[in-house]
């Protein structure tokens, strides 16, 4: 992976940094974004001081003149993109009945429709340079119903089906695109689940590894797909989940 460009939004925490220091250790040129400049920063600055090379761009992907700025810049700076990682994501802890309209259409803008303008604008240069790699970070609730997630799970079921068309049009120009979905991980996006006793107790009884995930633990799928041992692989989803939805 030496030598490559790779972009990952929501960099600067939870899941989203752990691939992007991940990316980094494997010899990646690493594009943190996200909407908190002092939390990618922070990344950013963690890659260079061990010896790797990153760059912090803010961007809120739901703006699209943020994601062409986010584009420019890295084009400017590396020159090139191999490797988008989209995990930005927005959730919200509410029933159907309490879920507000704004609220379920922020959660699709940040799920879907980011991933489609973002992906379409480096699909764009992917073409150019002659192929790369999109990954998408979605979710088991992609395949499992829940109380109370029901636009998080219903959005990120699109995504993956955003991914399967995305895999279908762009293979042919020598881009895969696949996801990743982690289980439930133990990240500040997730705390309202882990940190409830009584729910994270429901939760890891569930799961036939008898834990939750860390953040490191979805990096090695998200390398595996971007390294060249993924070649023929475009269009499919692996869920690191420690047996969810096999239980």
């Amino acid at each position: 992976m030496g030598g490559k460009v790779a972009v990952v939004t929501g960099g600067g925490k939870g899941i989203g940094r752990a691939i992007a220091l991940g990316l980094a250790q494997a010899g990646a040129k690493v594009v943190v974004a996200s909407r908190t400049q002092a939390e990618m920063e922070a990344v950013a600055e963690e890659i260079k001081q061990a010896g790797g090379q990153a760059l912090a761009v803010v961007t809120d992907v739901t703006v699209n003149e943020q994601i062409e700025n986010l584009v420019e810049t890295t084009i400017a700076q590396f020159g090139r993109i191999d490797i988008l990682v989209n995990n930005a994501a927005r959730s919200f802890l509410r029933p159907l009945l309490k879920l507000r309209e704004d609220g379920w259409d922020k959660v699709f803008d940040t799920n879907v429709k980011a991933v489609f303008l973002l992906s379409r604008a480096v699909a764009r240069l992917m073409i150019a340079q002659g192929g790369g790699r999109i990954i998408n970070i979605t979710t088991v609730g992609a395949e499992r119903g829940s109380r109370n997630l029901a636009a998080y799970h219903a959005s990120k079921a699109a995504l993956k089906m955003l991914t399967l068309c995305m895999a279908a049009e762009w293979a042919q120009y020598n881009i895969n695109v696949n996801a990743v979905g982690p289980g439930v991980t133990r990240t500040h996006f997730s705390q309202p689940l882990w940190g409830n006793p009584d729910l994270a107790e429901r939760i890891v009884s569930a799961i036939p590894k008898g834990r939750i995930a860390e953040p490191e633990e979805i990096v090695g799928a998200v390398l595996f797909l971007a390294s060249d041992a993924a070649s023929f692989i475009t269009g499919q989803t692996i869920y690191v989940d420690g047996g969810f939805l096999a239980g």
